[in-house]
């Protein structure tokens, strides 16, 4: 699909999740169904703008994280949403210039700004692929991701803010083992999710009433279920925490616990 088609494929007039995202960012590339299912989420939820941007400050933390502490060279970032400052690429290069990362993303906007996403350093690689989380294999046998990664070698797997678009208990764990299956030992698994575990009961029963009534396409999950998505790997200390909380560096905003909504942690496949 070229950026023409792409352009033609957009629906306006429907909330999309990478748009809405954008928006909290404080970013331009939204639509004002985006804006309206942004500020009926805020209204019922006030935290949920600092739960983006503690996300987004989580995704530049765990990136160095990788490149700089782990020896990570390769990433598969799916889900990445619209480019905004420090992406996976910009913050992975400017630790180690020749990392390779792959980008996925389901939204035609997305595709429409890849050549955003495409700036690479020289050494370096990055790639889009146009997909979609709920079919890992289509992801994994797309000939643009062998080209650009070496699945012989680590590789970061990023599920920033996107398993929480897997509608459905036990769901989006079976997503996260397929991709890790395809991973080799030495490879991290990188996920932050959405939960409803820090609202008083009042706000978890209304978001359980905005999900029925389908004005909320972000199903929540709980410390536990956030837990188990890393069975069977190493977590890194520690363990699945508000992402605010996830190795915090000095100048990222500090959030209460109860003010971020999101459950993050890192881990090493043995």
């Amino acid at each position: 699909m070229d950026a023409e088609q792409s352009r033609t494929a957009i629906d306006s007039t429907v909330a999309h999740p990478a748009r809405r995202y954008n928006y909290w960012l404080g970013g331009k590339d939204n639509f004002a169904a985006d804006r309206a299912s942004g500020d009926e989420l805020e209204a019922a939820f006030p935290n949920v703008r600092k739960g983006a941007i503690a996300n987004r400050a989580m995704l530049r933390r765990a990136t160095r994280y990788l490149a700089a502490e782990a020896g990570i060279r390769q990433f598969l970032d799916i889900g990445t949403g619209l480019p905004t400052a420090d992406n996976t690429h910009e913050v992975a290069q400017s630790v180690a210039p020749e990392s390779r990362i792959v980008y996925v993303d389901n939204d035609p906007l997305v595709m429409v700004h890849a050549r955003a996403l495409l700036t690479t350093s020289p050494e370096g690689r990055t790639a889009y692929i146009e997909a979609d989380l709920k079919d890992p294999d289509t992801i994994l046998a797309d000939p643009t991701l062998r080209e650009t990664l070496d699945l012989g070698q680590p590789v970061g797997l990023m599920l920033i803010a996107v398993l929480h678009f897997i509608q459905g208990h036990g769901t989006a764990k079976p997503i996260v083992q397929r991709l890790l299956d395809a991973l080799p030992s030495g490879s991290y698994l990188v996920a932050t999710h959405a939960t409803s575990d820090f609202g008083t009961p009042e706000q978890q029963a209304l978001y359980q009433q905005m999900m029925e009534q389908g004005r909320s396409d972000v199903w929540t999950r709980g410390h536990a279920e956030v837990t188990d998505l890393f069975d069977g790997l190493d977590l890194i200390d520690p363990g699945v925490v508000p992402a605010s909380k996830w190795h915090p560096a000095p100048g990222d905003p500090a959030f209460a616990d109860n003010e971020v909504n999101v459950w993050a942690g890192v881990a090493r496949k043995p």
